[in-house]
């Protein structure tokens, strides 16, 4: 499929309140068409199946966000072997500019983490150490993978070292702390009881994650919230 008859199927996908809604939680984000994920996997799906699967995902020239999305999904799905999808994954990152994409890509990864658990620890290793944004955000991501018994000490350390600035980075790093706490949270607590632990915006943020979940008794939370800085 050319990339010309795939953009006519994603403007024929659009749906314009989807769109105004899209843009709200992506500011800065250019190019929305406003096709939902569903309608995108499906499409995703379908490339993927073809032989010339690789055209589209090595279009350097894509115009619409959901293009880069769609990209993204491909190279999840898409029959190959490791070396070759790590490949992609390396020069896909660097197009990554919003939380959606990051995240949408990270899920989409789940197979090639459960096939290859410890070279995708390490492949993601650099990335966490980053100074850009969205590269930090895609490794923290990924690290939702790996929240077992077998990562979690590290997981706690990597959060003790982690000082990036971005909003999304630290968005990620408060999210990643939430989803440790429901599993761990004698470990993650031991952490957050620490006053030099995490800068204060994304202490605060991470205690705010941990509330919201529906996971977590009452009593917690209000021990929780007392925790503010």
């Amino acid at each position: 499929m050319t990339l010309t008859e795939i953009r006519k199927r994603l403007e024929a996908l659009a749906d314009e309140e989807y769109r105004k809604f899209q843009a709200g939680l992506l500011p800065g984000t250019a190019n929305i068409v406003g096709v939902r994920i569903p309608h995108l996997r499906k499409l995703a799906r379908e490339l993927a199946g073809q032989t010339d699967w690789r055209v589209f995902a090595d279009c350097p020239d894509t115009r619409y966000y959901e293009e880069t999305m769609l990209q993204g999904l491909v190279i999840g799905k898409a029959k190959m072997d490791f070396d070759e999808r790590k490949e992609y994954i390396r020069r896909f990152v660097p197009r990554i500019d919003n939380w959606a994409v990051c995240d949408t890509f990270c899920s989409e990864l789940k197979r090639t983490v459960k096939k290859e658990p410890e070279a995708m620890w390490q492949f993601i290793q650099p990335y966490l150490r980053s100074s850009e944004e969205f590269e930090v955000r895609f490794g923290v991501v990924m690290l939702f993978h790996f929240t077992d018994p077998e990562h979690i000490d590290q997981l706690l350390a990597y959060a003790g070292e982690f000082a990036h600035e971005g909003y999304y980075a630290r968005m990620a790093m408060a999210w990643l702390l939430s989803v440790c706490f429901i599993k761990f949270p004698e470990k993650t607590m031991k952490q957050l009881q620490n006053k030099n632990f995490l800068d204060d915006r994304t202490y605060n943020k991470t205690l705010q994650k941990i509330v919201e979940s529906l996971r977590i008794p009452a009593a917690t939370k209000k021990q929780i919230r007392s925790m503010k800085r």
